[in-house]
């Protein structure tokens, strides 16, 4: 099973000064339905965030599977790492179905959320900011080997090169194939959406799908199978391109590539621990070993991935791309959860 899931750059939005505000005052959905998802089949995990502002069904959320955390990172624009609380944040899912009033923007869909949640999970929580270890991504010595995006060719679809549509609050399911999955980070208030069909795959040399042409096109799309991860990128800048590896390494990634441009590039790695099973859930991030020694000028070391595998995140970054990470330090803002009831009131 092929899970193909589209990030996009995050929408900016000033989440702490949200904290202030009572949930009689946030706007609301009309109406909204919560209910636990269905048990999925073993080795298999699918998460759907589609609809809202921005997208081809302005009206209507659905979110099918989701942990509390995927709502989480929307409501308050942050990552897996900025949230601090329970455990079962991550593994508890829902389907979560609200109808959206027409003209509502993507900050007040976001305060939506914000109002969902204090309501039906009882979610209190506070402000904090802390000093974490996280990554700078800088280029290595020879140069980023990346190479800019070619200008679009002309439409001759009446679609548009992205005639799929955009799709909101997080990530977008897009298709189906043989075997493995693909998963895609973050993305609030909409991004391309990948839609293909199992008759249009086939399998590449390297033993990933091979995509038809134009699938994913300014978007990233990630996929994991027999053991190896291949991030996919077009026309993407860098700070995209730092926000997706945050959701791999589960913790900042900060960039000091001084590269501005916008960028098409493969990455395969090993991912990890991870590397026999499947991902966690689309937005939760994967979290990823240090580099071995050397690699980011002394980092502690790492359970190394089998050979046949491939190179970790840290040797594709440089033998592929020409990038770097180094370890550091520095204050990452926090949103931790005071207390948050796992069954939501009834609907």
């Amino acid at each position: 099973m092929l899970r193909a899931i589209v990030g996009a750059g995050l929408v900016a939005f000033s989440w702490g000064a949200a904290f202030g505000q009572s949930t009689e005052t946030l706007p609301s959905f009309e109406v909204a339905s919560i209910k636990p998802a269905a048990p999925m089949q073993a080795g298999r995990i699918m998460v759907r965030m589609s609809g809202g502002p921005g997208t081809p069904d302005p009206g209507q959320m659905t979110y099918t599977n989701v942990s509390l955390k995927n709502v989480l990172t929307n409501a308050y624009n942050v990552k897996g790492y900025q949230i601090q609380g329970p455990d079962w944040l991550d593994s508890a899912r829902f389907d979560i179905t609200a109808k959206v009033p027409l003209g509502t923007t993507k900050e007040q869909f976001r305060l939506m959320l914000q109002s969902l949640l204090a309501e039906r999970f009882k979610l209190t929580l506070h402000h904090a900011t802390k000093d974490m270890p996280m990554y700078a991504l800088v280029v290595a010595k020879g140069g980023s080997k990346l190479k800019e995006s070619p200008d679009d060719p002309p439409s001759t679809d009446a679609g548009g090169p992205n005639a799929g549509g955009p799709v909101a609050g997080g990530s977008a399911v897009g298709g189906s194939a043989v075997g493995g999955s693909a998963v895609g980070g973050p993305a609030a208030g909409g991004g391309p959406s990948a839609n293909f069909n199992k008759g249009d795959i086939k399998m590449g040399k390297d033993g990933f799908p091979q995509l038809p042409p134009g699938a994913g096109r300014g978007a990233t799309m990630m996929m994991n199978m027999n053991g190896k991860m291949k991030m996919q990128s077009s026309k993407q800048t860098m700070s995209s391109f730092v926000d997706m590896l945050a959701n791999q390494l589960d913790r900042p990634v900060v960039d000091q590539t001084d590269l501005k441009g916008k960028y098409d590039y493969t990455l395969e790695f090993a991912p990890g621990d991870n590397r026999g099973g499947m991902m966690r859930g689309a937005m939760a991030g994967m979290p990823m070993p240090m580099p071995p020694p050397g690699a980011d000028g002394g980092g502690a070391g790492g359970t190394a991935p089998d050979a046949e595998a491939g190179p970790t995140i840290f040797s594709a970054l440089q033998e592929q791309l020409g990038l770097r990470l180094e370890a550091k330090k520095g204050p990452v803002d926090l949103l931790v959860i005071d207390s948050i009831e796992k069954t939501p009131t009834e609907n």
